[in-house]
C-alpha cells in the first residue's frame, strides 16, 4: 500500500471511529446519564463531540470550539485524572464524585473539575447543527404548562444567561413537575440540588469571547434561537 492509500484508509478510519463514538455517546446520554460505563476504564476520559468542530458554524465557529473543547474541557479532565490518583473517588462517576464532594472546602478542586467536565459534556449536548425552533410536541406542552409559552421560557433562560454576574451556567431543569430555569457560578451544577437538568447554556466567556467578546446577549440568543437541543431535554426530562 502506498503513502497516499494508508493516509487515505486512515482518514477513513478516523472518521468511522468518530461516527461510531458519537453514536454511542448519544446513546449513552439517551439512557440516563453522563457517567462512565461499567466497562470504562479507571481514567476519566473527553467525550467525543456529538458533531464535527464546524458543525455549530456560524453561531460557534470551530476554532472556538478547539479551544473550548480541546483545550478547556480537556483540562479539567486531566485535572480530575491526577487529583483523584490513588484516592477514594480514584473508581467513582463523575455524579458520585460531583456529589461526594459539593460544599466540601478541602474537596473544592475535585469537584471543581469533575463538575466541569459533566457541565461541558452537558453543554454539547444541549446544542445540535440546524437546532432552535419549536421543541417537540410533548416537551412544548410542558414548556407552556410552566412558562405560558416557548418564547417566554425562552426569555427567561436568556435573561439567567445574560444576567449571570461572571463566570457559569443557565439551566433548564425539572423541578418535580414543573420546568424551572436556573442559574449557577463557576462550576456549579444543579445535580446537587434534587432537580433534573434538561439543558444548559456556557456563559464563561471562553465560550463565545473569540467571535462575540462582551456580546454575550448575542451568544445567549443565536443558541437558543438557532441550536438549543430540544429533543435532548425531552429525552432527560423522561
Amino acid at each position: 500500500m502506498n503513502k497516499q492509500d494508508t493516509t487515505n484508509s486512515s482518514t477513513v478510519l478516523d472518521r468511522r471511529s468518530f461516527l461510531i463514538a458519537s453514536a454511542g455517546t448519544a446513546a449513552w446520554l439517551a439512557m440516563g446519564g453522563l457517567s462512565r460505563t461499567a466497562q470504562a476504564a479507571s481514567p476519566h476520559v473527553l467525550p467525543p463531540l456529538p458533531y464535527g468542530e464546524n458543525a455549530l458554524e456560524p453561531v460557534i465557529t470551530a476554532r472556538t470550539i478547539s479551544f473550548h473543547y480541546g483545550k478547556h474541557h480537556k483540562t479539567y479532565v486531566d485535572n480530575l485524572n491526577k487529583l483523584i490518583g490513588g484516592t477514594e473517588y480514584a473508581d467513582l462517576s463523575l455524579e458520585k464524585i460531583i456529589t461526594g464532594t459539593a460544599g466540601r472546602r478541602e474537596k473544592s478542586a475535585i469537584f471543581n473539575n469533575a463538575a466541569q467536565i459533566w457541565n461541558h459534556t452537558f453543554y454539547w449536548n444541549s446544542m445540535k447543527p440546524k437546532g432552535g425552533g419549536e421543541p417537540p410536541a410533548a416537551l412544548k406542552q410542558r414548556i407552556e404548562s410552566s412558562f405560558g409559552s416557548v418564547d417566554a421560557c425562552k426569555k427567561e433562560l436568556a435573561s439567567a444567561a445574560v444576567s449571570q454576574f461572571g463566570s457559569g451556567w443557565a439551566w433548564l431543569v425539572l423541578d418535580g413537575d414543573k420546568l424551572k430555569v436556573v442559574k449557577t457560578a463557576n462550576a456549579d451544577t444543579p445535580l446537587t440540588t434534587g432537580v433534573k437538568p434538561l439543558l444548559t447554556i456556557d456563559v464563561w466567556e471562553h465560550a463565545y469571547y473569540l467571535v462575540y467578546q462582551n456580546r454575550r446577549a448575542d451568544y445567549v440568543n443565536a443558541v437558543l434561537d438557532k441550536l438549543i437541543n430540544w429533543e435532548f431535554a425531552l429525552q432527560n426530562a423522561g
